[in-house]
């Protein structure tokens, strides 16, 4: 009788095939895991970590900023042209009026030559019409004169001739000639009269014109003169010559600033703001610095709001006495007050911040950092305001992101 032979169900064969399926389905849902959650293994020792605290935000900036002269006076030319002669050296301290430079301009000086020479014979010929006038004046009076002489006489002759007459000592005809004498003379008189009072009224005029016109062209010529002498640049005060370099034959434009003369009446400071603070920094507000151990009050003065290369720049004056010590390009560092402090939670600042605007961070637990959003306020030099996302002793990588800011998970290696 024969024996029946069960088969069984599962060989070695399928048993690893079936194994190898497994397999192979685990590893697609590790990369499909993956694919949902990017991780990226990082090295302890290569990130930093910073835990979240609550205490008081120092709402200040820190600022490096350089001594410069309280007053500066910038030294140009008011005409372009080249450098003929140098007078003096940069650093020099110099009074009001000492000569620096003398600049060249062949064209210029040839212009204001001509002009010179133009006006100058403007003013002459307004002389010479003076004069003509009051040539005038003197000849109508001489007319006046003979008139008024052969006026008299014929007055006499005509009173006599009428008492003659009204004898019947004369004739008729020989009283109507002195009558007509009289009357002749008498109407002369009246109209060169009136011809000087016409004569008077004009040449007064013309003379306060001739007298605007010569005091213009006399000022016009001093002008001239000054922008000659103007050629040789003269220190405007008195004090240290600062950025000048001249050099024989360097051209400068008209107005182009030449050096600068610090006036030596006390010094201000000068600070690059990052441009994140521009609407926040307002002139008078108040700020501190030390020096030689003292501490010393400073307050905003100007701020000038153009953005170069990030940042913009102020200026600060001390309240009540300065430093004795201070010179011109020392640098200081200042703390700058925005507004009070206030109790917040604190996040340290870090190069994560280039990465993520502080839009987001990777927070640290159990090994692992994950992306979550957060919302930051202001900052200071040492801490960001958390306002949304965090809470207090939460650990965040604050180091750069430059590596994995395209991932979702950090794994910390340790």
């Amino acid at each position: 009788m024969d024996k029946k032979i069960e088969k069984k169900r599962f060989n070695k064969k399928t048993i690893l095939m079936m194994v190898g399926g497994l397999v192979f389905l685990g590893l697609v849902a590790y990369g499909y895991s993956l694919s949902l959650h990017k991780v990226y293994k990082a090295d302890a020792d290569k990130i930093t970590i910073s835990k979240v605290i609550y205490g008081d935000f120092e709402d200040v900036a820190l600022l490096n900023a350089s001594v410069v002269p309280l007053t500066s006076v910038i030294v140009s030319s008011s005409e372009g042209g080249t450098v003929a002669e140098i007078f003096t050296e940069n650093g020099a301290s110099v009074v009001k009026g000492t000569p620096l430079l003398r600049i060249a301009n062949p064209n210029a000086l040839s212009n204001y030559t001509s002009s010179e020479t133009s006006i100058t014979e403007q003013i002459n010929q307004l002389r010479k019409v003076r004069l003509d006038l009051e040539q005038n004046q003197r000849v109508m009076s001489q007319d006046m004169m003979v008139i008024e002489n052969s006026l008299r006489s014929a007055t006499r002759k005509y009173k006599t001739d009428s008492i003659l007459y009204a004898k019947k000592i004369i004739t008729r005809e020989e009283f109507s000639a002195s009558s007509q004498d009289y009357e002749y003379y008498m109407g002369r008189k009246d109209i060169l009269k009136q011809a000087i009072k016409q004569e008077n009224q004009s040449r007064v005029m013309q003379l306060k014109q001739i007298d605007v016109s010569v005091t213009r062209m006399n000022e016009s010529l001093e002008t001239i003169r000054q922008n000659i002498e103007n050629m040789t640049i003269k220190a405007p005060v008195a004090g240290k010559l600062s950025s000048y370099d001249p050099v024989i034959g360097k051209s400068y434009n008209s107005n182009e600033m030449l050096g600068k003369i610090d006036v030596m009446q006390g010094y201000k400071l000068q600070a690059g703001v990052d441009q994140y603070y521009i609407n926040r920094v307002k002139e008078g507000q108040k700020a501190t610095c030390e020096f030689d151990e003292k501490t010393y009050g400073l307050s905003v003065r100007k701020v000038i709001p153009e953005v170069t290369a990030g940042q913009f720049q102020i200026e600060l004056v001390f309240e009540g006495k300065s430093p004795d010590e201070l010179r011109r390009g020392l640098s200081l560092q200042i703390k700058l007050t925005l507004s009070d402090n206030s109790k917040s939670l604190l996040l340290a600042q870090g190069q994560f911040f280039q990465s993520t605007g502080g839009s987001w961070v990777f927070v640290v637990k159990d090994g692992q950092a994950t992306k979550r959003n957060i919302k930051v306020g202001r900052k200071n030099f040492k801490y960001y305001e958390v306002m949304e996302g965090l809470q207090k002793d939460e650990e965040v990588i604050t180091s750069s992101y430059d590596q994995y800011n395209q991932y979702d998970i950090i794994q910390i290696n340790k």
